[in-house]
């Protein structure tokens, strides 16, 4: 008799990854924006005169994704760049009205609910956890793949078809 496990596992990281899809559309639906998008505006509105090297750097993205999902969130007119006066190089970044709106409209996206669940465990649950899902990325053949600390399936920088 087979063991049913790797079933059971493979049934439970579907469970995941529907939950996941499931989160974006919510999302999708509530703002247009896709997670990626929601959480740099998040980590925007959460700071004092951000730029996009302190958002990439809080957030880590690479410089080039959060160029992509800035100017996206500028197009949606939620987010605006101005030249900082102290560094003419640097950009501040500043939440428009209808950023603000949207941000209100968000419902909680599932990372959200797991990092408040999963920072509750002790440590060595949440290593043990890491390790399991570790050696299953390992497993699929993802561990060398660039993924960003985000409960996302699609690319990190794409454009949300506008309803």
């Amino acid at each position: 008799m087979e063991s049913q496990i790797p079933n059971l596992t493979l049934r439970a990281l579907r469970r995941i990854l529907r939950a996941t899809e499931i989160s974006t559309r919510q999302l999708a639906a509530a703002t247009s924006l896709t997670p990626s998008q929601l959480l740099v505006l998040r980590e925007i509105e959460s700071r004092d005169q951000p730029t996009p090297g302190a958002i990439a750097a809080a957030l880590h993205f690479s410089q080039a994704t959060i160029t992509s999902i800035l100017d996206r969130l500028a197009a949606l007119n939620l987010v605006t760049r101005q030249r900082s006066e102290k560094d003419k190089r640097q950009f501040i970044l500043t939440p428009t009205p209808e950023g603000r709106a949207a941000l209100v409209r968000a419902p909680d996206m599932l990372q959200t609910d797991f990092q408040k669940h999963f920072s509750a465990l002790p440590d060595w649950e949440q290593a043990m956890i890491l390790a399991a899902v570790e050696k299953l990325s390992e497993l699929l053949g993802a561990q060398n793949l660039d993924a960003a600390p985000l409960l996302d399936g699609g690319a990190i920088d794409r454009v949300t078809p506008q309803h």
